[in-house]
C-alpha cells in the first residue's frame, strides 16, 4: 500500500466517498422510469416532467460553484454533513408534492444541497493518495459506477410495487444512512488558513484555480470529456431503443455493458498510473479514444449493425473513465489549499457542458447514429488537440 494512504481505513472510507458521489447518478436516474407516471399524477404534460431533469443538472452546478470556496473554509466533514441533511430533506418533501411547479423548486434545493455533500470527496481523496490522486478517484468512480448502473432497474422495481413518491422517500433514507456512516467514519482534512473572508475569500479562490495557466489544459480536458460522456449518456435511449429497435430487456443489457465498460477503464487507471504517472496515462486514453472514436463515427457514417456500434462504444467508454480520471487528479493536484473551489470548477463545467448536449443534438437531429458519433469523436479530437498545445509549450519552456 502506498505510505501517503496506509494510515487510513481505505475499506471503509473509498466505499464511503463513493456512496457520497453516488446520490447525483441515484437522484438524476432512479426516477427516469417514473416520468410518465408522475406526469399523469401531477396532471402535466411529459416535456414538463423532463424540465425537471435540466433543472436537476443546473441546480447541481450552482451549488457546485457556491459550496466549493466553502469547503475550503469550514471543513469537507461539516458541509458532507449538512449537505446529506438538507439532500435528505428535500427529498421527503419531494414524495409529497402534488404540483410540477413545487416539483421543480424541490428538485432545484435537492440538486444544490447534494452538491454540498459531493464537493467535498477529490479534496480527501487528494488529501489520501497525494501524488496517487488518479489511482484513488479511478477506485472511487469504479465503485461508484455501480449507482448509474443499477439506478433504473431500482426505479422500475419501486415502480412495479409502489408509487413514484416511494423513489424520493429511498433517495431520503439513502442519504440519511449516508449520513450516520459520515458521522461515525469520515475523515476531516485540514483547513488552510487566509486573511481573506466572506466573499473577499470566495472570488479569491476561483481567481486562484482560473488564472493558473498551468491547470487550463487539463480543465479544459475534463470538459470535453465530460461532453463526450453527456453525448453517450443523452443519445443512447434514441440510438438502441428507437434506430435499431431492441427491446428494454436488452437496452438495459446493452447500457450496463457500456457503463462496466467505463469501470474497466478506472480498474485500469488503479492498476496502471502508479507505475507510469497521470500525465501519461491520460495520453494513453486518449489515444484508444481517437482510434474507438474514430471506429464509431465510421461505423455510423457506413449504417453499419448494432454491433459494430456497441463494440466501438465499450472502448470509447473506458478511455473516457481514464481520460477523466486523470484530468481530475492532474488539476487537484496543482491546488493543496483550493481543492474545494478547483473541484467546483470541473463539476460546474462537467455538467455545463452536459447542458449544451441536448440543443446541439436537436440542431444535428437525423434518423442515424452519425450527430451523437461525431460529437463524441470531435469531443475525443478537442482534448488532444488541447494536450497537444500544452505538450508543446511545456516543450518549448524545458528548452529554455
Amino acid at each position: 500500500m502506498d505510505a501517503a494512504v496506509s494510515s487510513f481505513n481505505t475499506r471503509i472510507l473509498l466505499p464511503l466517498l463513493a456512496s457520497i458521489v453516488a446520490i447525483t447518478p441515484l437522484a438524476i436516474d432512479m426516477y427516469l422510469p417514473a416520468m410518465l407516471v408522475i406526469a399523469n399524477d401531477l396532471q402535466t404534460s411529459m416535456p414538463n416532467v423532463q424540465i425537471s431533469l435540466s433543472i436537476y443538472l443546473a441546480g447541481y452546478s450552482l451549488g457546485m460553484l457556491f459550496f466549493g470556496p466553502i469547503a475550503d473554509q469550514i471543513g469537507r466533514r461539516k458541509l458532507a454533513k449538512i449537505g446529506l441533511t438538507l439532500f435528505g430533506a428535500s427529498s421527503l418533501a419531494l414524495a409529497f408534492t402534488t404540483e410540477i411547479h413545487a416539483f421543480w423548486i424541490l428538485r432545484a434545493i435537492q440538486a444544490f444541497t447534494g452538491a454540498a455533500a459531493t464537493v467535498v470527496v477529490p479534496g480527501i481523496i487528494r488529501h489520501m493518495y497525494q501524488k496517487n490522486t488518479a489511482k484513488g478517484m479511478s477506485y472511487v468512480s469504479m465503485i461508484m459506477m455501480i449507482a448509474p448502473l443499477l439506478a433504473p432497474s431500482i426505479g422500475s422495481l419501486i415502480l412495479g410495487v409502489s408509487l413514484w413518491s416511494t423513489i424520493f422517500l429511498v433517495l431520503a433514507a439513502y442519504s440519511f444512512i449516508i449520513l450516520a456512516f459520515v458521522q461515525v467514519y469520515l475523515i476531516d482534512i485540514p483547513i488552510h488558513t487566509n486573511e481573506k473572508k466572506g466573499l473577499a475569500l470566495f472570488f479569491d479562490s476561483y481567481k486562484i484555480i482560473l488564472s493558473n495557466k498551468e491547470a487550463r489544459a487539463d480543465i479544459l480536458s475534463s470538459m470535453f470529456v465530460s461532453f463526450g460522456f453527456f453525448c453517450f449518456l443523452t443519445s443512447v435511449p434514441f440510438v438502441y431503443l428507437d434506430l435499431f429497435k431492441v427491446s428494454e430487456q436488452l437496452f438495459g443489457v446493452l447500457f450496463a455493458f457500456n457503463v462496466m465498460a467505463l469501470m474497466f477503464g478506472n480498474f485500469l487507471n488503479t492498476r496502471i498510473v502508479p507505475r507510469i504517472g497521470s500525465r501519461k496515462m491520460l495520453y494513453y486514453g486518449l489515444i484508444c479514444g481517437l482510434l474507438s472514436g474514430g471506429a464509431l463515427l465510421t461505423f455510423s457514417l457506413l449504417h453499419m449493425p448494432l454491433y459494430y456500434i456497441v463494440a466501438s462504444i465499450a472502448p470509447l467508454m473506458m478511455s473516457l473513465g481514464i481520460t477523466a480520471s486523470n484530468a481530475d487528479s492532474l488539476i487537484l493536484m496543482k491546488f493543496e489549499k483550493n481543492t474545494g473551489t478547483a473541484t467546483a470548477v470541473i463539476g460546474t463545467l462537467r455538467f455545463g457542458s452536459g447542458a449544451l448536449v441536448g440543443p446541439l443534438l436537436a440542431i444535428m437531429h437525423a434518423k442515424s447514429a452519425v450527430p451523437f458519433s461525431s460529437l463524441m469523436f470531435s469531443a475525443v479530437v478537442l482534448t488532444i488537440l488541447v494536450q497537444w498545445f500544452h505538450y508543446l509549450k511545456d516543450k518549448k519552456n524545458a528548452s529554455l
